[in-house]
């Protein structure tokens, strides 16, 4: 029984060993840059440490009875230990695992729905086979598999698909949205401070699914107001050359 528990758990730390690109790779969700990442990732904690008490709690009372001398049990008391069991492994853990889930799920939950704020900027992304279409209706602006935003700033990102279901994902920023076809859906997204980060498809689209990649790039307030006039204006002097 040791020499199962070595094993098992040399099989864990090998597994992880393996999966450093998990906490520290750019589209790690256990790094997050924003308060929505931030949110998945103490619920993913959460689950897992729970999870793993759990794990550990039942693999103890698994040894305890195999180990365990049962001795001379008449009916009756067979019946109550049968009834403790399911009351407690298969009535209490359960729906006390779910409450304490949910009590921390729905919370966390709320946190990253686009709710009325001051001051967000909306940016209108369509995905299509295989690429992004990014466009800023405002100003008229229109990029390629690149979104720029600014940081610290609330986002709403209006997703919708042109052809097929497509899946917006900016792990180290927010939890991943479907775009379906004929219909609408918003993410809020906030970036904690300017940098470089990449959103990927997370919905299998077809044969080029591997390759519908893109970037964020958040600019603090300033560069970005910069960059949108500087837009603008490479805009007006090609209408202009035109």
């Amino acid at each position: 029984m040791t020499r199962l528990a070595v094993s098992s758990c040399l099989g864990i730390l090998l597994l992880l060993s393996g999966c450093s690109g998990w906490f520290d790779g750019p589209l790690s969700t256990l790094q997050p840059a924003g308060p929505a990442a931030r949110s998945a990732a103490l619920l993913w904690w959460g689950m897992f440490l729970f999870a793993t008490l759990v794990l550990i709690a039942v693999t103890a009372l698994w040894i305890i009875a195999m180990r365990r001398d049962p001795g001379e049990v008449n009916d009756a008391d067979a019946q109550r230990q049968q009834n403790r069991w399911i009351w407690g492994g298969g009535l209490a853990l359960p729906i006390g695992s779910i409450v304490v889930l949910l009590a921390f799920g729905i919370p966390m939950g709320h946190s990253m729905l686009p709710l009325p704020a001051e001051d967000r900027v909306e940016i209108e992304v369509t995905g299509y086979q295989w690429g992004w279409r990014v466009e800023y209706p405002e100003q008229g602006i229109e990029l390629r598999d690149e979104l720029v935003m600014p940081a610290d700033t609330p986002v709403d990102i209006i997703l919708r698909a042109e052809d097929v279901i497509h899946s917006f994902w900016v792990p180290r920023l927010a939890g991943k949205t479907d775009m379906i076809p004929g219909h609408t859906n918003t993410l809020r997204l906030v970036a904690d401070e300017p940098g470089t980060y990449h959103g990927v498809c997370a919905e299998f689209c077809g044969v080029g699914h591997a390759h519908m990649k893109f970037t964020v790039e958040a600019l603090s307030a300033e560069d970005f107001t910069a960059w949108l006039n500087d837009q603008t204006d490479q805009q007006d002097e090609g209408e202009a050359d035109d």
